[in-house]
């Protein structure tokens, strides 16, 4: 990954982006950028390790070693005399499941596709907290453009605090594996429901998720406010401040302006706003000289989600852009503190991601069995 350096990166991503009719399945597609694609493979190991020996976790030593391994395979780069962990090939599976799953593609796979190879260099200097809100304001435009990337809704479920803390993302990634759907549609399509009203479409008394109504709600709700500016608004260049405006004022509302985290997310959404406008302007200036990659007059198989509204198709578009930035952006150094950490202490309530995948027994034993037990425990039959 060295090897790859931030423009050339930036450069295979266009690349890819502008074919991706040929090389993907869905021009809302997101590309795993190096820190995500560890997440994953941090993930997809402590799901093997579940599925071997019962427990979802494993130690950074092990994640590293894979990681290292993982990476000189995918390249295909020499493996001779490397050290491989256990059940390497069903981890590699799962992993490829869990992008296949939430829509995107790592690196490498889009490296591989475009066949770009560069080297340069990279320099950022960004404080911790100012990275924290990046992370937060990025997944929630990650989301917006790709509805099943459980990892970006990982990240802001409960950010700011709506009472969805582990037990609420537990029950969700329970019922989103029955029902093999993404996160995210199982808790709207909860909530529609709902909404519907009548007995006929209200879920189950006994559904887990009835426990975590007002916060769903409240998310689905706001994720729906900003798909309704992504479509309401023709202008890309206004719709995207006017979401990163909706998304900074979530973020900061009733906190002291003089928090720095409020700081951060004010900083990062004006930087963020900015950098849109000038995709935007970069975008005019290659219809200028007729090097644009999709026509708008583009058959409407091609549209983005074949058939919802044309829109807003410019404004994913610029997103998507800036979110291909984010992904070919250098990886974090300490990967232990971006593995293990409960990192976001305050605003993520200490739950790292790893902790927040990892299903809880006591939980789903209380889901399915708390009546049983009480009835049991109160002398009833």
């Amino acid at each position: 990954m060295a090897a790859l350096n931030q423009k050339s990166i930036l450069d295979m991503i266009k690349e890819f982006r502008r074919n991706w009719h040929t090389l993907c399945n869905s021009e809302r597609t997101t590309v795993c950028g190096a820190d995500s694609m560890l997440l994953a493979l941090q993930l997809s190991m402590a799901e093997n390790n579940k599925q071997h020996s019962g427990e979802f976790t494993v130690s950074l030593s092990d994640v590293l070693l894979t990681w290292k391994y993982f990476l000189h395979e995918k390249l295909n780069l020499s493996v001779e005399n490397m050290e491989v962990i256990d059940h390497y090939e069903d981890i590699k599976k799962t992993y490829d499941d869990f992008l296949k799953k939430s829509n995107m593609l790592d690196l490498i796979d889009v490296y591989k596709k475009c066949i770009l190879i560069s080297s340069c260099e990279y320099n950022a200097n960004i404080s911790p907290v100012q990275l924290l809100a990046r992370k937060i304001i990025y997944s929630y435009l990650n989301l917006l453009v790709n509805l099943k990337n459980d990892l970006a809704l990982a990240h802001i479920l409960n950010i700011p605090d709506r009472g969805l803390g582990r037990e609420a993302f537990t029950d969700l990634k329970h019922a989103a594996q029955e029902k093999k759907m993404s996160i995210f549609l199982v808790a709207t399509s909860f909530i529609r429901t709902l909404e519907l009203g009548g007995k006929g479409y209200a879920p189950s008394p006994s559904d887990p998720l009835r426990a975590h109504v007002k916060g769903l709600s409240n998310f689905i709700n706001f994720i729906d406010k900003l798909d309704e500016i992504l479509g309401e608004i023709p202008n890309p260049s206004i719709a995207g401040g006017r979401i990163l405006s909706v998304i900074k004022m979530q973020l900061i509302k009733g906190q002291n302006s003089r928090d720095p985290f409020c700081k951060a997310v004010e900083e990062v959404a004006q930087d963020l706003d900015l950098r849109i406008k000038n995709i935007i302007n970069s975008q005019q200036g290659d219809v200028a000289v007729s090097t644009t990659d999709i026509s708008p007059a583009r058959p409407k198989s091609y549209a983005i989600n074949h058939g919802t509204a044309y829109c807003g198709r410019d404004t994913v578009k610029t997103l998507l852009v800036l979110l291909d930035e984010e992904a070919a952006s250098m990886p974090t150094k300490n990967k232990a503190e971006l593995l293990y950490d409960d990192e976001n202490t305050v605003h993520n309530n200490g739950i790292s991601i790893l902790t927040l995948f990892r299903r809880c027994k006591f939980i789903c034993w209380k889901a399915n069995n708390w009546n049983k037990f009480w009835k049991c425990s109160s002398g009833q039959k």
